[in-house]
């Protein structure tokens, strides 16, 4: 029978909107990503405020090294321990009002640490922005992961690269408020919180076009792969050892050990971060293009050789290898979350919560420790363990096995 041309001309149309081209599938939705990124920027710019912070409290309040590592501890538990709760709800369903919450209660929390009365309210304050942090992450990774298109790790890498760029300005910001106005100064971070809060409140509506259905999805999904993603959590966990060991104490090792300028403080921590704000951007397209499992193994390779370098080197190239193991060490953070929901494909959200959230609370454990070598050995051994630490790391993502295929 011969086809009727109406029927055809109406049936294309209806075809066409039904279903989306290639291009439309695999191309981001850069406003909602860069509203996200936006989000993520103030919320890791509060968190990266307080290793900065930190020499600073411990002079006030007279604390130990190991007491200052349980203050990182504590905001790091804070924002580990319940992620993985919160990664569970947003694959439930959408819970979009807790990303403006979230950002307001980490600025809220970091802001207030300076005009704290005592050790304790110092404490509770960093589980009040920890708490901020833990509800952030989980649903704004598994937005930015289902906006992002088919190059998840690139579209995900423009989300990162907010919380980087973030935890890059955290410290100079907070060094410039502290070294003017005194530890009080702490109160202007609750500036940007408060504003960025208000405009996922008010834009964050608009922008958000109905997402891919997840159920069908989920279904045909591959089944989670345990022994990889509990592998990969400790992967992590060495990882995160590192970079907050880094974090945390390169600020005492330049001021007490290299006697160097308070004021630098701030700047030394944006060179490391920075640097792994930049290395977010790279690693996306090219872990897309080499395999993420190969990225990770590749990146652990290079950490130790780097860190070695900073303990040894003087002058302009310790900033330069300082700046070059933030690269490798910040750059694993999106890969390994991709990585993660690859494990995890009918929970993406839960697999972000448990990567970010365990790396997170891993980091605070490691800097606790390096805290109580450094009351007993000195700051030095405390970083040559970070430095050596990457080697562990390596070995293990050698292990690491390829996702299964959808």
């Amino acid at each position: 029978m011969t086809p009727d041309p109406t029927a055809q001309a109406v049936a294309l149309p209806r075809a066409a909107v039904a279903a989306p081209s290639v291009s439309e599938r695999a191309r981001p939705n850069y406003k909602l990503l860069g509203l996200l990124a936006l989000g993520h920027l103030v919320i890791d710019t509060n968190q990266g405020s307080l290793p900065a912070l930190l020499p600073y409290l411990k002079s006030a309040l007279g604390l130990t090294y190991a007491a200052t590592g349980v203050i990182v501890l504590m905001a790091n538990v804070a924002s580990s321990l319940i992620q993985p709760l919160f990664g569970f709800l947003a694959d439930k369903t959408a819970r979009r009002w807790l990303l403006p919450l979230s950002v307001f209660l980490s600025a809220l929390g970091i802001s207030l640490i300076g005009v704290a009365p005592s050790y304790y309210a110092v404490l509770a304050l960093v589980m009040l922005g920890g708490f901020g942090v833990a509800a952030y992450h989980p649903e704004g990774y598994r937005t930015a992961t289902q906006v992002a298109g088919e190059r998840k790790a690139t579209g995900v890498s423009i989300f990162s690269t907010g919380g980087n760029i973030g935890v890059a300005l955290g410290p100079p910001l907070i060094t410039a408020l502290v070294t003017t106005l005194g530890l009080a100064g702490s109160l202007g971070l609750l500036v940007p919180g408060l504003l960025v809060a208000g405009l996922l409140m008010t834009v964050l509506p608009g922008l958000s076009r109905p997402l891919p259905a997840l159920t069908h999805r989920a279904t045909l999904a591959p089944q989670t792969m345990v022994g990889a993603m509990s592998l990969l959590i400790l992967v992590i966990a060495v990882r995160s050892w590192t970079q907050i060991g880094f974090s945390t104490y390169v600020p005492f090792y330049y001021l007490e050990v290299l006697k160097g300028d308070p004021r630098m403080v701030g700047t030394l921590l944006a060179v490391f971060l920075g640097a792994g704000a930049a290395g977010t951007l790279i690693a996306g397209p090219i872990s897309d293009r080499i395999g993420h499992r190969r990225y990770m193994v590749g990146v652990f390779f290079l950490a130790t050789p780097l860190a070695v370098g900073f303990m040894l080197a003087s002058g302009i190239w310790s900033f330069i290898l300082l700046g070059a193991l933030g690269v490798v060490l910040v750059s694993t953070f999106t890969v390994s979350v991709v990585l993660g929901q690859a494990y995890m494909p009918r929970n993406v959200g839960m697999a972000s919560g448990l990567i970010v959230g365990f790396a997170i609370g891993a980091g605070g454990i490691g800097a606790t420790a390096l805290g109580w070598i450094a009351d007993h050995w000195g700051l030095s051994s405390a970083l040559w363990i970070s430095a050596l630490t990457p080697v562990l790391g390596c070995l293990l993502a050698l292990t690491l096995p390829e996702p299964r295929a959808r």
